[in-house]
């Protein structure tokens, strides 16, 4: 069976679009050529390895349900990206490597083969990413797809929560080839802002990188790690994050110390999800549809 973009948010259980992004001052921009839309599907925060029923009575059950969900789509989105913590983490190199394997594997399975891949802490932070460079490749990374620049940002293999100095210096070389009215979309695992940093929600120098991006018009941040959609604004740059598909997390700040919200078994699959990200070029206006995933 395929679906449409619209039968998937009804199969799914989504009222619809909850948060569009226009990026302002795009007019003279979108007239430099003719509109062209596409959508892309953002996954977060799999956690694959993780197996306790009391947060998740179907851990293995919701990445390959989201798969087949996605697999669904017709048109199939132009591409899929994974923004991190693919897999839960482990002190044992070994079972790291098995849990990155076996999700690879997994994911293998989608219909579309253009998937781009980001680490979280989870995947990265206890051996800087070794392992997950092994089966994914670099950390970050640029790509285009049609007029829409992405900057895929590590702000997890540096136990610290840092992007780093050197990679501060690799996005800055990287901007300074951009128009400063080009469409940009960033990508990392944690906030890029101080979000919760009581709860490891943040970026030590998370500041540094906002600054570098300020002066482009046009920026707009995806990003996981909070387990959670949340929307929120830096000066004229949008930052939202996502559901994850393994247990939500409570809201930032709701309580005194952060912790795994319980599996309901009257609300299987509550709080869990993905997000489909439409958008038309060359204004880039962003359409975010949250997903929440249930059992088949």
């Amino acid at each position: 069976m395929s679906l449409n973009r619209r039968d998937f948010l009804k199969l799914t259980a989504v009222g619809g679009a909850v948060f569009s992004t226009g990026l302002a001052g795009m007019n003279a921009f979108a007239k430099s050529g003719k509109q062209e839309e596409f959508y892309f599907v953002q996954l977060s925060d799999t956690h694959w390895g993780f197996n306790n029923k009391k947060f998740n009575a179907d851990p293995e059950g919701t990445l390959p349900r989201a798969i087949e969900v996605v697999n669904q789509l017709d048109p199939q989105p132009d591409f899929v990206v994974f923004t991190g913590d693919l897999t839960h983490t482990t002190d044992d190199g070994n079972i790291r490597r098995k849990r990155l394997a076996e999700f690879q594997r997994i994911a293998a399975k989608l219909k579309t083969k253009n998937v781009r891949f980001m680490p979280g802490e989870h995947d990265a932070s206890l051996d800087s990413g070794k392992a997950y460079k092994e089966f994914f490749g670099d950390l970050n990374y640029t790509f285009d797809h049609k007029g829409l620049h992405f900057i895929a940002l590590d702000n997890v293999s540096d136990p610290r929560a840092r992007l780093g100095d050197s990679q501060l210096e690799w996005l800055a070389e990287d901007l300074q080839q951009r128009e400063k009215d080009a469409p940009i979309a960033v990508l990392a695992h944690r906030p890029l802002f101080d979000l919760a940093p009581q709860w490891g929600w943040a970026t030590k120098d998370g500041a540094k990188a906002m600054e570098l991006l300020m002066p482009y018009k046009n920026v707009t941040v995806f990003y996981g790690h909070i387990h959670q959609e949340h929307h929120h604004k830096t000066g004229h740059i949008h930052h939202h994050s996502a559901k994850s598909l393994i247990f939500p997390l409570p809201a930032p700040g709701s309580v005194e110390k952060k912790h795994k919200i319980a599996w309901d078994s009257k609300q299987p699959y509550r709080g869990l999800g993905m997000r489909n990200i439409e958008t038309t070029m060359p204004s880039a206006e962003f359409d975010l549809y949250e997903m929440n995933i249930k059992k088949g």
